[in-house]
């Protein structure tokens, strides 16, 4: 799947000044990560497990 074919979600905690921002697109076989600020740099691929365990470990920080 093409990063253009896919649905792409803001960070929830994206401020309007666009600094720090992150996108993420949910596909049957991992979550694909991306900076907003540049969409044309390559995207990080994460299996859906890798990235269940990430945002438990950022929610408890």
């Amino acid at each position: 799947m093409r990063t253009t074919e896919l649905t792409w979600f803001k960070s929830s905690y994206s401020g309007t000044q666009g600094d720090n921002c992150v996108e993420v697109a949910m596909t049957a076989q991992a979550v694909r990560v991306r900076d907003s600020k540049d969409v044309t740099r390559p995207d990080v691929a994460v299996g859906r497990e890798g990235w269940s365990r990430f945002v438990e470990f950022a929610a408890e920080i």
